[in-house]
């Protein structure tokens, strides 16, 4: 029989966890036993939200605002997330901003800002909680990229999609060093999802949902809960022997 909580008495960091695909995780992960620390650097109140929708179900979450682009605020959100359960097991690198623009028009400042959301978050995550699996001997790393990492298929987000394919590598890097110490660093790469989005960075929203599920097998757009389930997988004694990987949620509309 399937284990139903397969998470009991670990701890995970998901971060960007107000709302949309990590909130999916950080709820699931709760219900699969796990002690969540909810994780947002703009809202409090959906950060708060999330936190009290998790302990209404008998789940076990502290809500941590933090900018992931700072690396002293990573640590001192780790360290809090120790201090409250006793270590950290899991982490999910959730973070990540998308602007549209031709190259030419992308200031060293929108560059480097990118580049620190949404692949520099990564690296902050791993350094602080490397350690305390380390510890423990079992840690699961996961990265949430993108169908740009592996395809770079929309135009103008050169930035985006430098970010995206460098958290994979970065997994890669991870799963080879931190194999022998029991643990896994992989990533998931999420198709055309139904997630509450800034439609000023896109063409007709109908247009767009129309043509990605015309141009998906199973003719309809992910959720979140398809990202947070393939997370669960990886995060539990599941994927134990998977690392280095990614594992692409895309309803087969691209076949890597």
């Amino acid at each position: 029989m399937l284990d139903p909580k397969p998470l009991k008495g670990r701890t995970a960091v998901v971060t960007g966890s107000g709302q949309n695909i990590g909130e999916a995780i950080a709820k699931l992960f709760s219900q699969a036993g796990a002690n969540v620390v909810v994780n947002g650097a703009s809202s409090r109140e959906k950060v708060d939200r999330v936190v009290a929708e998790i302990r209404e179900t008998g789940g076990e979450a502290i809500g941590v605002m933090a900018d992931v682009g700072d690396a002293d605020a990573v640590e001192a959100m780790v360290d809090e997330a120790a201090e409250t359960f006793g270590s950290v097991d899991i982490a999910v690198s959730n973070v990540s901003i998308r602007k549209k623009q031709p190259v030419e028009d992308i200031s060293v400042k929108d560059w480097q800002d990118t580049i620190n959301t949404n692949l520099n978050s990564a690296f902050y995550l791993a350094r602080c909680v490397v350690p305390l699996m380390k510890r423990s001997g079992w840690g699961r790393i996961i990265h949430i990229s993108g169908v740009d990492g592996f395809a770079a298929h929309v135009p103008t987000r050169t930035h985006n999609i430098t970010c995206k394919a460098g958290v994979h590598a970065f997994a890669k890097a991870l799963s080879l060093e931190l194999g022998p110490h029991g643990i896994t660093a992989n990533t998931v790469s999420p198709g055309a999802i139904d997630t509450t989005r800034d439609w000023s960075q896109y063409d007709d929203p109908e247009v767009w949902r129309k043509a990605r599920i015309e141009a998906i097998p199973v003719k309809r757009l992910g959720t979140v809960d398809d990202i947070a389930n393939a997370c669960l997988y990886l995060a539990g004694e599941t994927g134990g022997f998977i690392t280095g990987e990614v594992l692409h949620v895309n309803g087969g509309q691209f076949r890597f």
